[in-house]
């Protein structure tokens, strides 16, 4: 009689648990935009919606398989613009001739927390070569105050910056996890793209970058 009481009253307290850690698992797992910065992404691109969309960021914690990350290669990247933290201007165009890493990223995001070791490495080790990471923040306003004291914490020396609203609306095309990370080469042509991070994202990460260091820039402009 005893363990029955027992067993009755353990059971709502292992539901409990179990359901908290599914939770947890999918709140970490799945980064979106917050409020405002939601709808900067999310505006005019109501019928630009791609399967990946639907696909929650990849991660590292323990999730059920799911289909690859969205990618897209060999297809030229929208005009991107942007104003980095001193308030200078800077388009992607700028940069042709370089390989460049767009990262659109927030300081609430853990899957965005867990990439940013890996880039600074990345900026740090192919830097020389004409690579350039640029760290796209998109955690709307609330967001930027917390930047200086994260750059300290994550050492980040790549260069962080505000995109413009337009230039968040192409890139993402409706997809509103993060992170966002795409490879571009030195002719302006997306490599890679990737929604989330995790072990696998990474690999792919790194033999887009050599891939696209190792290639010449074409001759003639497009």
């Amino acid at each position: 009689m005893n363990a029955k009481r027992a067993q009755t009253k353990a059971t709502p307290l292992v539901l409990m648990k179990a359901t908290l850690l599914v939770v947890v698992v999918f709140a970490l797992a799945a980064c979106d935009l917050d409020g405002a910065s939601k709808k900067r992404a999310t505006a005019n691109t109501s019928n630009t919606q791609t399967n990946a969309a639907a696909q929650p960021p990849r991660t590292n914690l323990p999730m059920p398989p799911v289909e690859s990350a969205h990618q897209t290669a060999n297809s030229s990247a929208p005009r991107a613009a942007w104003t980095q933290l001193d308030g200078r201007r800077e388009r992607l165009e700028d940069l042709r001739g370089q390989v460049v890493v767009l990262d659109f990223w927030a300081t609430y995001c853990p899957p965005c927390r867990e990439e940013i070791p890996h880039l600074v490495r990345l900026q740090r080790e192919f830097g020389p070569k004409g690579f350039h990471v640029i760290g796209l923040n998109v955690g709307g306003e609330e967001d930027r105050p917390k930047i200086p004291e994260f750059v300290k914490a994550y050492g980040i020396q790549y260069k962080l910056a505000d995109p413009d609203d337009e230039t968040v609306r192409l890139f993402f095309a409706g997809n509103t996890a993060i992170p966002q990370t795409f490879v571009i080469d030195r002719d302006g042509r997306v490599r890679l793209h990737l929604v989330g991070y995790d072990t696998d994202a990474a690999a792919q990460l790194e033999e887009a970058i050599t891939s696209a260091l190792s290639t010449k820039a074409a001759t003639s402009d497009e």
